[in-house]
């Protein structure tokens, strides 16, 4: 495990949960890693769904496109790890632990940042990996299905009443931190999938989300807007943060990539992954791309 000095200055580990599926983790993980390349990062990527390898897949495909189109893209060194499945036992689980924590410690040597995308469902390798978070960052379809997850809601009101079983998972892995005389974990949930139109289940999935930011301590900032443009950049592993020509797209920019990439910009910005002087070299080879 990394101790508390090594936090301070050495490297990150991000940690995007959520153990519903479909909330547009590896769509976040991949913009989150690939955004810290481009402002210079060095950055490792690990894939913990062993089942769907959504993040894996992903990966794959960026770098199959980058050979196709003779691109220079960005590509995370990336390990997907295959935890045991089918009924592990107490000690295959254990095993397992061990194994996550000796690969994000080599990781660590080599590293600025480690980010991790882990599966929609309970799962002992996710837990332990809430548990290792500098940053956890959990997507949450804006929904009250998806609400669910953190929270209780009164049927009759739509009012929060109490919190859920993921929320009782991150409150404990953050107790385990702090028992480790380890940093806080700054966790950050994102409102994915947002209408272009404010509606009434807007509002209230908002308002229970303030409730359970003041019950749990997270912080909530919107996240990526209903864009069939997210789902067509995964088929080539691209980013709205790639450099939008015709060449690596495949097909001419449209107003829709445009407004992808200031979506992204906002987003990542507002989660404050880096610093004064990582956002300027950020913001110089945006420059020196276009």
């Amino acid at each position: 495990m990394i101790e508390k000095a090594a936090q301070v200055a050495g490297p990150r580990v991000i940690v995007v949960g959520n153990e519903k599926g479909g909330s547009g983790k590896s769509t976040v993980a991949m913009h989150v890693a690939i955004s810290l390349m481009k402002s210079r990062q060095s950055v490792a990527t690990i894939d913990l769904d062993s089942r769907q390898k959504t993040f894996t897949h992903y990966i794959e495909n960026r770098h199959a496109w980058a050979q196709q189109t003779s691109r220079n893209l960005e590509i995370p060194n990336h390990i997907y790890f295959v935890e045991s499945m089918d009924h592990p036992t107490a000690e295959d689980e254990a095993a397992d632990g061990r194994s996550l924590s000796e690969q994000i410690d080599a990781l660590a040597q080599r590293f600025d940042f480690i980010v991790i995308d882990t599966p929609g469902r309970d799962s002992f390798l996710g837990r332990l990996a809430h548990s290792m978070a500098d940053t956890l960052i959990t997507p949450l379809n804006d929904s009250f299905v998806d609400l669910d997850v953190l929270g209780a809601v009164d049927r009759e009101t739509l009012s929060v009443t109490g919190t859920s079983h993921y929320s009782h998972m991150v409150v404990e892995a953050r107790r385990r931190r702090h028992d480790s005389n380890k940093l806080d974990t700054d966790w950050i949930v994102l409102r994915n999938r947002l209408s272009m139109l404010r509606s009434r289940n807007t509002r209230l999935v908002g308002e229970g989300l303030r409730e359970l930011s003041q019950r749990l301590g997270f912080r909530c900032i919107e996240g990526l807007g209903e864009r069939t443009i997210f789902r067509e950049f995964y088929a080539r592993g691209l980013t709205a943060l790639d450099t939008l020509d015709e060449v690596v797209l495949g097909v001419r920019p449209t107003m829709s990539h445009l407004t992808a990439r200031l979506e992204i910009d906002n987003l990542l910005h507002a989660m404050r992954l880096l610093g004064p002087s990582t956002d300027r070299k950020m913001g110089e080879h945006s420059r020196d791309a276009a």
